[in-house]
């Protein structure tokens, strides 16, 4: 038998590849429902983005919504508070970088880089240790504090003392009217 002698098309041959066919579509029609399972369902898709009306917010005042499971402190800052926070040195923080997720997050954590109005400070109210919520007007920064560990944030959501080993996260938000405020 030569080696260039062809090989001509069988019955069986249609049928090995009518099999395989089959297996595989079969194979992905069986682990689809598995791989659609890890969608996140319809209640965390509807809260991938919130509004706020920011108008009911008194100056020097923090509220504290739920976004995505999660507590986000929005603080209405005083002048005062602003320039405590832009005046504070870099040097001075424990964690430089910004940790803001509309600006990539590798920034410096200049106050400039935390905010996108001066006033309005918006930072998700976990703390960056073990995930506690801290409390709000406390600690010796005036800003936050989480007392199961010690960790004392700035007005800034910046970490200044205690373990935390990381600044209060800044999530992705955008300013849809001068009172309205849209997170995710």
């Amino acid at each position: 038998m030569a080696i260039s002698e062809q090989h001509e098309p069988h019955r069986r041959d249609f049928l090995y590849i009518a099999t395989g066919a089959f297996a595989a579509v079969g194979g992905v029609a069986a682990v689809w429902p598995l791989i659609h399972q890890m969608n996140p369902d319809a209640s965390v898709q509807a809260l991938a983005s919130i509004e706020i009306d920011l108008s009911a917010i008194e100056l020097g005042q923090t509220v504290t919504v739920k976004w995505q499971g999660r507590p986000v402190f929005i603080r209405h800052r005083t002048p005062a508070e602003i320039k405590t926070a832009q005046d504070t040195p870099l040097g001075d923080l424990k964690d430089q970088v910004s940790r803001n997720d509309g600006l990539g997050g590798a920034e410096d954590a200049s106050d400039a880089n935390r905010v996108v109005r001066p006033e309005w400070l918006i930072v998700v109210g976990v703390c960056t240790h073990l995930g506690c919520i801290p409390v709000k007007d406390q600690g010796d920064f005036n800003g936050w504090f989480c007392p199961c560990h010690g960790s004392h944030y700035d007005l800034s959501g910046r970490i200044r003392q205690g373990p935390a080993p990381e600044n209060l996260l800044v999530p992705k938000y955008e300013f849809i009217g001068d009172d309205a405020v849209q997170i995710g």
